[in-house]
This record gives C-alpha cells, structure tokens and sequence, in this order.
C-alpha cells in the first residue's frame, strides 16, 4: 500500500471540509440576497465558524503525532535512556515518529560510548595523580617527617617543642595526602574486593565527618568484572560526599544487596531531602556511569509527603540496580 504523504494528507483533509461546506450551500434551502439579510449573514458566519472548528480539529487529529514529537524533543533526556513514541499506522508521519526514535537510540549509543570514553579517561587521570602523590609527594613528606623527628631529638627545648608541633602538621598532612590518595585511586578495590573498598570507604567517611553511618552488606554477593565494582564503589562515594556537603544529615546507611539476579546499592540519608532541586554535576555523573555498565539509577526523597506542606522532603535516597551477566561455561 503507498504510503500518503503528509502534504496529500494536510490537503485532504481540508477538501473534506470544503467538499462539505459546499454540499451544504448546494443543496441547503438557503439563498443570499443583495443587499445580504442579517438572518442570511448570521447562517453564513455560523457556517464559516463550523468549517474552521472542524478543519482545526481534522487537522489535531492528524498532525497529532508530530505534536507529540514536538513535546518529547523538549523534554528528552539522554542520560534516561528508553524514551520512546509508539509508532501507530503508516505514511510519512509514522516515518518520521520511526525515523525519530532510531534518532534517539543512536544518539544514547553515542552518548554511553564518549561517556565511557570520558570516565575511562578521568579513572586513568586520577589513577596518574594519586601514583605521582603517592611517589613524589609522600615520599618527600615522609622524608621530611624524619628530619624533624631526628633534629627534635637532638634539639634542646624551647626549639625542640617546636620541632615536635612541625612534626605533627607534617603527619597530619601526610596523613590527608595518604586519604587523597585512595580517594583517587581506591587501591583496596583492587586487592580485598567491593565490601571490603565499600567498607573502608564508608568508615573513612565516619571518622572524616563524624556522620554515623550504617552498613547493610549481603555476604553472598554475586560476581561482578571490575568496571561494575569500580562504578559502585563511585556512585556510594558521590552519594557519601553528597550527604556530608550538601544533606545536613546526621546519619547514612549504604547497604549492598542482591535482589532479582542483579547487584543494588543504596545510599540513604536522613537529610532535607532533594526536593525540586534541579541535579547537579554529582548526580549527572552517577547517572552517566550507570549508563556506563547498563545500570538503573534512581534518586528520590524517602518522605515525599512531610507533615507540614511548605517543609521539604526528609531524606534522600540513591539506588543503583546493577544487573548480573552470568558467564557461559
């Protein structure tokens, strides 16, 4: 069957409405007088205003599909991916509803591969950064450190308390470069697994902070290849850094847990709540490495109905829902 184009469309539908307007006149027991009698001008103005209200619903009902186009363009965004218009009927409008929709995969396609390409990019900047701090920079404070501690040795007071108080903002500034450092590159990751990192990162939090946190780790967790580990161990730490800057919260509970064949991770605090803010860098960069391992993020409020109507929302929760790609044999 061929297809109608939308211009034949468009035009067919006015004919309709002018096919009929002129049956009318034609055969309507209706005369136009000279000079034209007010009751003649009233039943032409009202046929006028009948043929244009329904041109105008003939014409919604058929460019309806473009209409929703047009509310998806304004509203899409890439880093939800599987938005998508149903494709109804054939012709150049389903074409372009069709055409439309393989836009948005391809571009979602192309979106995943330069994030992957970015965050690949920033793990091996931040990888760079932390060997040359952990090289260069705690060497030469550990080499200063016991400088000091040999010539507060051998210093007489008051130079030798002194030496000692330079002593400890040395440590303590080793000490920070050290917690930089696996901030930058969370090397028991690599060495002791997801709990363990998640683990130590969660009580670095605590001890950092003084925000009490909960930990709620399954011991039978499935498998996952290191860029899943890798993403988890990123969005607990942005959702950490998020409760501590920007919550108020007192508390926060990360929890790991298996659930329908797929690894989630849940970061929830007691904080005020996200309300209608609008996302930051933070949540946008969470939301690109979920797309980065086909992971679901979801971010909301854990009370979405306070008590009082003007109070925001209390609390906030990050659920990341990693699924679990079982290996042939």
């Amino acid at each position: 069957m061929t297809s109608v184009s939308l211009y034949w469309r468009i035009f067919g539908l006015n004919a309709v409405v002018l096919g009929s307007a002129t049956a009318l006149l034609l055969w309507a027991p209706v005369t136009v007088s000279v000079p034209v009698l007010l009751t003649e001008a009233v039943i032409l103005v009202g046929g006028l205003a009948v043929m244009l209200v329904a041109n105008a619903a003939l014409l919604r009902i058929g460019l309806a599909p473009l209409d929703r186009v047009t509310r998806l363009m304004t509203t899409v965004d890439l880093l939800r991916p599987g938005q998508r218009l149903p494709v109804r009927g054939g012709g150049e409008v389903s074409e372009l509803v069709s055409t439309f929709n393989s836009m948005l995969e391809r571009l979602e396609g192309e979106r995943v591969a330069s994030s992957a390409r970015a965050i690949l990019a920033q793990e091996g900047e931040r990888r760079r950064i932390a060997q040359e701090l952990h090289d260069e920079v705690g060497q030469s404070m550990t080499a200063v450190l016991l400088a000091l501690k040999r010539a507060a040795d051998e210093a007489e007071e008051p130079l030798r308390g002194e030496l000692q108080q330079a002593q400890e903002i040395t440590r303590e500034s080793l000490d920070e470069v050290r917690r930089l450092v696996r901030r930058l590159r969370p090397g028991v990751l690599d060495d002791l697994g997801l709990v363990s990192a998640v683990t130590s990162l969660a009580t670095e939090f605590a001890t950092h902070t003084g925000l009490r946190v909960l930990r709620r780790f399954d011991s039978d967790l499935p498998a996952l290849d290191h860029e899943q580990e890798l993403v988890i161990y990123r969005v607990a730490q942005e959702g950490l850094t998020n409760a501590a800057r920007h919550a108020e919260a007192r508390s926060v509970e990360v929890s790991l847990r298996t659930v329908d064949g797929c690894v989630v991770l849940e970061v929830s605090d007691d904080g005020r709540g996200i309300g209608a803010a609008r996302e930051g860098a933070g949540l946008r960069g969470m939301r690109e490495r979920a797309l980065l391992i086909g992971a679901d993020l979801g971010i909301s409020s854990l009370d979405d109905h306070p008590v009082a109507p003007s109070a925001p929302p209390a609390g906030t929760r990050i659920r990341l829902t990693v699924p679990v790609v079982r290996k042939q044999s």
